[in-house]
């Protein structure tokens, strides 16, 4: 017999623990919201693993990535928010309320925030689990390029990505090797950064090569290539090693409920709204062009903000704007535009007139349009009249005292 789940409600639930889902359960738990935040592995995500981060502002020092993120977590938890550290099963967006479940329990949320990160693609080598992020193998050289500064480096790949941080990586190391699994002088990446590579006098090729194992004790020592045509080893000894053969971002149980890239990446707004109301995404899991972690705070802040605004609107739409007790009057304008601002004094006559008889609203959509989007409205100003708490009729054009009178006559 199937143990039945433990149901719990939350305001917000946060689904991974990087940087932006920290950053987002930190604002959302500010804002009073009960909020957890699941992780299915390490608090910190991949930034757990970067030896040294160097460009993350307030952090002159050059700390580990763990040592920022533990802040993280204490400011989290220093604001109520509640940690479970399992694996997300499945979610249902499909409703007013969002499920998110896990092994042994059902969260029923408000709102969702999808903050899962990615993992780098790896090359599935020999020996490779043993070497992985501090222990020789790098997936971030922006992250861990001072690091290697005057050491041999190895670069995986050819493509835009492998390219250009392999060429940063020139800035801090002795000698970039780059392992091409290509003919002499094919790329995967664009002709301009293969013409700058080629002529760096720190980066050398091995052309038609593809990594056949890793070696080392503690650390990584050497990466041995395999020529793909004849099948002869070419072990490099090295310091370090940078694979950039793409990122897969951890999407796999949001296929079909949310839009995502052909990559597998979520599509959001600016405001970390994805297709669902309701459900955000923030970092490194949804289409944008930098992935570090500084972008990863940014995202989570938008996003828990996004979520305590979309919580405050869905409360009002419901307990005020789609009142039933009275016939209802909204009225949907900009603060910014001269006409809407000069329309609130009919509005206010209106609303004496009626002597307490109409419910009469006001929606600014100047910081946030959510409320009018609701109401379908994307014309300002504009009148909503709802009457039972459903919406009889919109006036967008002929704007009058007198047609919106009529309205209840």
């Amino acid at each position: 017999m199937a143990r039945e789940k433990k149901v719990e409600h939350y305001d917000v639930v946060v689904i991974g623990g990087g940087p932006s889902g920290l950053t987002a359960a930190i604002y959302a738990g500010r804002a009073r919201l009960k909020t957890l935040l699941i992780e299915k592995a390490l608090i910190g995500g991949l930034a757990t693993y970067t030896n040294e981060i160097a460009n993350y502002p307030g952090f002159p020092n050059e700390p580990k990535g763990e040592d920022i993120t533990n802040l993280m977590k204490k400011q989290a938890e220093h604001m109520g928010v509640k940690f479970k550290l399992t694996d997300v099963k499945t979610v249902d967006f499909s409703g007013e309320e969002k499920i998110v479940e896990t092994f042994r329990n059902k969260y029923i949320a408000k709102t969702v925030i999808v903050s899962t990160g990615g993992r780098p693609r790896i090359t599935g080598a020999k020996n490779e689990e043993d070497f992985l992020f501090d222990k020789g193998i790098s997936f971030c050289a922006t992250c861990d390029a001072a690091a290697n500064t005057d050491k041999h480096v190895v670069v995986i790949g050819s493509g835009d990505a492998a390219i250009e941080e392999g060429m940063f990586l020139t800035k801090f190391a002795s000698k970039v090797t780059v392992s091409v699994m290509h003919d002499e002088g094919i790329m995967d990446c664009n002709e301009i950064a293969k013409e700058q590579a080629l002529a760096n006098p720190k980066m050398e090729f091995v052309w038609n090569t593809v990594v056949e194992s890793f070696e080392g004790e503690d650390h990584l020592k050497t990466v041995v290539l395999k020529n793909v045509k004849t099948g002869e080893l070419v072990p490099i000894d090295c310091d370090n090693c940078f694979e950039f053969i793409g990122y897969i971002p951890n999407t796999e149980i949001f296929k079909g409920q949310l839009d995502l890239t052909n990559r597998g990446y979520v599509l959001t707004d600016e405001k970390m709204n994805t297709n669902v109301p309701g459900v955000f995404a923030c970092g490194d899991v949804r289409e944008k062009w930098l992935k570090q972690v500084a972008t990863a705070v940014g995202d989570g802040a938008i996003a828990g903000f996004a979520a305590e605004k979309f919580i405050a609107e869905t409360e009002a739409f419901e307990e005020q704007i789609m009142q039933s007790e009275k016939p209802g009057l909204i009225y949907v304008y900009n603060a910014i535009d001269e006409s809407s601002r000069k329309f609130l004094s009919t509005i206010e006559k209106i609303e004496g007139d009626f002597d307490g008889s109409v419910a009469v609203s006001r929606i600014d959509v100047y910081k946030s349009d959510g409320l009018a989007k609701r109401l379908n409205i994307s014309t300002y100003p504009s009148v909503v009249i709802t009457k039972n708490g459903q919406v009889e009729t919109t006036i967008s054009d002929n704007l009058t005292e007198e047609t919106i009178a009529n309205c209840f006559k």
